[in-house]
């Protein structure tokens, strides 16, 4: 009985912190700016310069904040990019994405396979 006794103050500072940390607020891991609807804009084949530049003016932006950028980002600034014809910054935005999250390694580099592909057939 004396051992429960000792515990119960233990338990009731365990619940305590447990409840204080979930009341914590926390910052949003990446912040994404204009990025998802822009993804949704490619999809729906809007011309791929206007993206461009609104992901181009949100990545200054969440630089200056020191913000994370989120995974795929490079990506589709990549693939904008290619669609624009502009290949030298599609292969930088690629690899910059390679970079930042190895594991779209495999597929950056598909990628980056398939535009010298389509380009030495054109």
């Amino acid at each position: 009985m004396q051992t429960l006794t000792k515990i119960r103050p233990l338990w009731a500072a365990m619940a305590a912190s447990c409840a204080l940390a979930g009341c914590a607020t926390t910052q949003p891991l990446y912040q994404w700016g204009s990025y998802q609807s822009q993804v949704h804009n490619y999809f729906q084949g809007e011309a791929p310069e206007g993206q461009i530049e609104a992901l181009e003016r949100d990545l200054q932006k969440i630089k200056a904040s020191g913000s994370a950028i989120p995974p795929g980002y490079h990506a589709q600034l990549g693939l904008l990019y290619l669609h624009a014809g502009k290949d030298d910054q599609m292969v930088q935005q690629f690899q910059t994405e390679k970079a930042l999250f190895p594991e779209s390694a495999p597929y950056m580099d598909f990628l980056l396979k398939s535009a010298k592909k389509e380009g030495a057939q054109q």
